[in-house]
């Protein structure tokens, strides 16, 4: 006889569904300029830390000017 909380445990999880208006993939912001340098980040070698370190600040100053426009400066 199988354990039920042994079976639940190794049942697949059930997606949830995506709320409306929500980015089509998790990694998307739906910010076209926040994704790009999002991507770019994300495509920075992992083995050249120059690389990780100006695309952070890519991002980071995008972020912030985003953040600007939204408060009118």
């Amino acid at each position: 006889m199988s354990d039920p909380q042994q079976s639940e445990s190794t049942a697949p999880p059930v997606p949830r569904p995506t709320p409306p208006g929500a980015p089509a993939s998790p990694g998307e912001t739906g910010d076209l300029l926040i994704d790009a340098a999002l991507q770019d980040l994300e495509d920075a070698a992992p083995d050249d830390l120059d690389a990780q370190i100006e695309s952070g600040q890519r991002v980071h100053r995008t972020l912030q000017s985003r953040l600007s426009d939204l408060g009118g400066q």
